[in-house]
């Protein structure tokens, strides 16, 4: 039988695959390009970018198969003593093009830390998904939340509550006093215990990545036909400032991917094309814009 390892790999790649071809169906007009690329230290990757749909501005899903040192930092970071790893995972980022459309993001991953003599040590899983709207759709909210509960409760009922807390607390911007969107799930280091083995995290982590195509392409034909206006646009591209702000500032896979000496245009993909700043700007009092950052917390959606 194949290694976890290797069979996560395996369904990666096929992931990657059928997410492409899903969202140019989606979209109806652009096509992935993709870039195959090495890693100096060992490994590369395969990233897949669109830009300039009817629907996706700019998105990409990426897939990587690293290995090499750590080095200083980054064993700091993942509380390990070891340097030796190897990780393997899907990234994916989609800015759509209609702000009644919301940003998505997504990721499943693998790591595995071994001693000087190359022997494996601890392996573990990890990953989320997080959804952020421009303009609150409460149907929206409910049916992504309900679907992603329905992905972890198989393998454990209290899962979803816990990995939906751990979302709403990982994807907050501490400085602006608000959460990244409207949440969603986020796990790391599922090891092996008595409870559930090597498989069953495996497992949890596909039945999460395999929801993605289904939550997604639903949102976007709900909302891809509705018309908005400049000002609306606008508020899109403000919002996005925020979605760069905690990407710099806060993200670990974004921190973890520099620090490891990770393809930098692959890592800053998931920023969105055109962004705002504007200063001290506040949505009017009753306004949908206000609607949206009332909920920029955690809200039981389920």
């Amino acid at each position: 039988m194949n290694s976890i390892k290797d069979q996560f790999i395996k369904y990666i790649h096929a992931l990657q695959d059928q997410i492409c071809s899903g969202l140019e169906a989606s979209d109806g007009s652009a096509t992935f390009e993709e870039d195959n690329w090495e890693r100096d230290g060992g490994g590369g990757g395969r990233t897949r970018v669109i830009a300039g749909g009817d629907v996706i501005e700019k998105g990409g899903v990426n897939t990587s198969v690293v290995f090499g040192k750590l080095g200083g930092m980054a064993m700091k970071q993942l509380k390990v003593d070891y340097e030796d790893f190897f990780a393997c995972g899907l990234s994916l980022v989609i800015h759509p093009k209609s702000p009644m459309i919301p940003t998505i993001h997504m990721n499943v991953r693998y790591f595995e830390i071994y001693d000087e003599k190359g022997e494996y040590v601890n392996g573990w899983f990890g990953g989320g998904t997080d959804l952020t709207p421009y303009y609150l759709d409460k149907a929206d909210a409910k049916f992504f939340h309900t679907s992603l509960k329905a992905a972890c409760d198989p393998f454990g009922e209290e899962l979803y509550p816990e990995y939906k807390d751990k979302c709403d607390k990982y994807f907050y911007n501490s400085h602006r006093g608000e959460t990244r969107g409207i949440g969603g799930v986020f796990f790391d280091y599922l090891k092996p215990t008595a409870e559930k083995t090597s498989e069953d995290w495996m497992q949890m982590t596909q039945s999460v990545g395999d929801s993605f195509l289904p939550i997604y392409s639903k949102i976007i034909a709900t909302h891809k036909s509705k018309t908005y206006t400049p000002v609306q646009k606008v508020w899109q591209e403000i919002r996005r400032g925020r979605y760069v702000e905690f990407n710099l500032l806060h993200d670990r896979g974004t921190h973890f991917g520099i620090k490891t000496n990770g393809r930098t245009e692959s890592i800053l993909m998931s920023l969105p094309p055109t962004v705002r700043w504007e200063y001290m700007n506040e949505p009017e009092p009753g306004s949908r814009e206000a609607e949206l950052v009332e909920h920029l917390k955690a809200v039981d959606w389920v």
